[in-house]
């Protein structure tokens, strides 16, 4: 009868374990959550049920050994030593303790076991809560990284530099913990090695040192790995010995283990180390291929309990690893895969996308969109092959011209988590969130109420005239823009986006976006206290092509200095959004924000030579008291519905507004504006410029600085067709008669 090995999990990475079992002789017995795994497909007996799920894995493996005995238990390329040993120890077969297994998985017992042992690894500290993780910061000193205590794959794991971004990045990391503990460390400057070990009765062989290369700061996303190492000899023998180390302060004595070991100047420390084989194709792949050596046999026979076979070098090549990073969009088409793979050196080319699939710009190690293996008797020869076969594969993105707003908003739903539903129709009706989130305050009357004012004006035609190419330039305070819409100011990406792009990468999206679309930004300034230094690092890039928003801080001072920097960063013009005087946001931060009179505001507007922005403005006598303040613009908003249940629509007070200025300062308006036709009526009203938010932030997140060209670009083209069937040659000659407010009775029974 042959013997049965149970596997804990199916994926990618398992199926050469799977397949070597079976060659084996061995009834293979595999676990995995997901049925369609490619693994449980080559699996004996497939058995469905989640790696992380350790008390079902033992319940099954109990069950399953009634009928087939277990001889042996083990895992590969992912995370599931707990579960592994849990079976092992449940069955009385080969393995570790259980509670070393939990050593070897989550980071904080990892890390305080290797500090008990005088192992080196970098200096932490586990958080539960934001303030511990800023007082976490403030005794190790940026930089510093943050990570969730157990998850694989580089998941919510960041390079935090700076208390400006420390709070998103916690969020990121919390979020990313299936425990909620989070681990902040000391940053370790240097190569980074990944080792594979076997080790039988205590007895440990290193079987590997590759390599790893790691990009995409500030995040860790390993592109690649070399095997063998190319760094001196004598660095690798002490990274093995801190390895081996490591090794038996976590009490790994049967099995396998795999480091991260980075080689810092104070010597090498220990990033990771886990009690299975590596994953990212290391183990299966690379080092078979440089070395002969059948890793996945060796891994087998101690999880059987028997000593491993040769685990000598029978020959000396090199293979690597390469990630396929593609640009950010959806994958059109897919060609060339079966010419790359006869590609002289080229041993494997592993694809995670497909036609229609959304590529995103990586922030861990599961969002590649794929990996390329070659093999070669040098370095050069094998990276010339990855080359060479990176030219015949073929990997279409949507491009530019092919964007829809179908396939951003399919784009941006998958990051949203649910915090939007990117709608076809942006209007609260279906908002899945409030505030912090992209809904609006309260029960989101406002927010809808924007988009219901809007719907009362209607727009009557003019079709006898000679306009055919309307011209939609305009100036902002000596500023050219293509068309009077910008992008509104919006802050908070984990707070309100759930993290579904870090803060830095979408105000440069929306900038470069808007400067793509010949328009410009406006930026927020958020809870946090420095978080408005990232909106002007977006600028900056940009040679200040935009309009920083204040938070109304009870400290003029604090306005004040944020205003320097502003203008450091040659801001187009400056602002405050006066309205966010009890923004739900900023009371979570206990940020100190409160109204402002008169004489307090000609303090701010004074203290700057750039033009100064009033937002938040929804009544005539605080647009006059606005103008007499000094201020050149105003924005006509109710914060998207985001400070006050209750509200009217900016539409409903425009006109109004528009009297008491009489001319005396710029007006723009914000508040549920969609498309083209929305911006004429606006503009038809006595409005300058239209302020667009949301779905703006639904672009960036789904397409990034693409996603924001394409849909400002489109509404440009909207407001085109819209000015040609109102007889409007340029911005400055749209009528009003062209608009009609519709009775509310006339309204509700169109």
């Amino acid at each position: 009868m042959k013997k049965s090995i149970m596997i804990i999990g199916g994926g990618l990475l398992q199926v050469p374990v799977i397949q070597t079992a079976q060659k084996m002789g061995l009834n293979t017995i595999v676990t995995d959550y997901n049925p369609e795994a490619l693994g449980m497909k080559y699996a004996d007996i497939p058995v469905v049920m989640s790696t992380r799920d350790i008390d079902g894995s033992v319940r099954a493996a109990k069950a399953q050994n009634q009928l087939t005995p277990i001889s042996g238990v083990l895992t590969a390329g992912t995370d599931a030593s707990m579960t592994v040993a849990a079976v092992a120890n449940a069955l009385n077969l080969p393995g570790i303790k259980f509670e070393d297994a939990e050593a070897a998985t989550n980071k904080i017992k990892m890390r305080t076991r290797l500090t008990e042992h005088n192992v080196p690894c970098p200096s932490f500290y586990p958080v539960w809560s934001l303030s511990e993780a800023k007082a976490a910061c403030k005794k190790l000193g940026f930089p510093v990284v943050i990570k969730p205590s157990s998850n694989m794959g580089a998941r919510g794991v960041m390079r935090v530099d700076d208390r400006n971004v420390l709070s998103d990045a916690f969020k990121w990391a919390k979020e990313a913990s299936p425990n909620g503990e989070v681990l902040i460390e000391e940053f370790m400057e240097g190569p980074e090695l990944s080792i594979d070990a076997i080790i039988y009765n205590n007895e440990v062989t290193i079987t590997g040192v590759a390599d790893r290369i790691i990009n995409f700061e500030p995040y860790f996303v390993e592109i690649g790995h070399t095997m063998p190492s190319n760094l001196p000899a004598k660095v690798q023998e002490e990274a093995c010995d801190v390895m081996k180390m490591g090794i038996k302060a976590l009490g790994i004595s049967m099995g396998a283990a795999k480091g991260d070991i980075k080689v810092t100047s104070e010597g090498p420390k220990i990033g990771e180390l886990a009690a299975r084989l590596s994953g990212g194709f290391m183990s299966a792949y690379t080092y078979p291929l440089s070395t002969g050596v059948d890793l996945m046999r060796a891994a087998i026979e101690v999880a059987l309990g028997q000593e491993p076979g040769n685990l000598e070098p029978i020959r000396n090549k090199v293979s690597i690893e390469r990630a396929i990073i593609t640009e950010p969009g959806i994958v059109k088409e897919i060609n060339g895969l079966e010419d790359a793979l006869k590609i002289t050196g080229i041993a494997e080319i592993f694809l995670n996308v497909k036609k229609g699939d959304k590529v995103v710009k990586p922030r861990s190690n599961v969002e590649k969109a794929g990996h390329i293996i070659a093999v070669a008797n040098t370095l050069e020869e094998a990276e010339q092959a990855v080359a060479k076969s990176r030219e015949v594969l073929k990997i279409d993105i949507v491009q530019d011209m092919e964007i829809s707003m179908e396939s951003i908003r399919l784009a941006a739903r998958e990051k949203f988590k649910k915090v939007c539903y990117a709608c076809k129709t942006c209007d609260g009706a279906n908002c899945p969130s409030g505030v912090p989130g992209m809904g609006g305050i309260g029960t989101g009357s406002s927010f809808r109420e924007n988009m219901s004012a809007l719907n009362r004006y209607k727009i009557n035609t003019r079709v006898i005239h000679s306009v055919t190419n309307p011209d939609t330039s305009t100036t902002f305070f000596g500023t050219p823009l293509s068309f009077p819409v910008m992008a509104a100011p919006i802050t908070g990406a984990v707070t309100n986006l759930c993290g579904a792009i870090d803060e830095l990468e979408y105000n440069r999206a929306v900038v470069a976006g808007c400067l793509s679309a010949g328009t410009i930004a406006f930026v927020g300034d958020g809870a946090t206290p420095d978080k408005y230094k990232i909106g002007l690092q977006a600028l900056a890039e940009n040679n200040g092509m935009g309009v920083p928003i204040f938070k109304p801080r009870s400290d003029n001072k604090e306005i004040i200095k944020r205003i320097k920097k502003a203008e450091k960063s040659q801001a187009a013009a400056v602002g405050m959004d006066i309205d966010a005087v009890v923004f739900k946001t900023m009371a979570m931060k206990n940020q100190s924000v409160g109204p402002k009179s008169v004489d307090e505001l000609k303090e701010l507007i004074s203290s700057t030579q750039v033009p100064f922005i009033l937002k938040g403005i929804m009544n005539p006598k605080d647009a006059e008291l606005a103008v007499e303040a000094g201020a050149h613009g105003i924005i006509v908003s109710n914060h998207g519905g985001r400070v006050l249940d209750g509200m009217p629509g900016s539409m409903d007070v425009l006109e109004d507004i528009v009297k008491a200025v009489d001319g005396h300062a710029r007006i723009l308006i914000d508040g549920g504006f969609r498309t083209g036709v929305d911006v004429l009526k606006a503009l038809a009203l006595g409005a300058d410029f239209v302020l667009i938010g949301r779905p703006v932030t639904i672009a960036a997140v789904g397409m990034l600085d693409k996603g924001v060209s394409f849909y400002l670009k489109t509404l440009k083209k909207e407001l085109e067709k819209a000015m040609i069937l109102t007889g409007s040659q340029k911005i400055t000659d749209i009528p009003k008669d062209i608009v009609t407010k519709a009775g509310m009775k006339d309204f509700i029974a169109v």
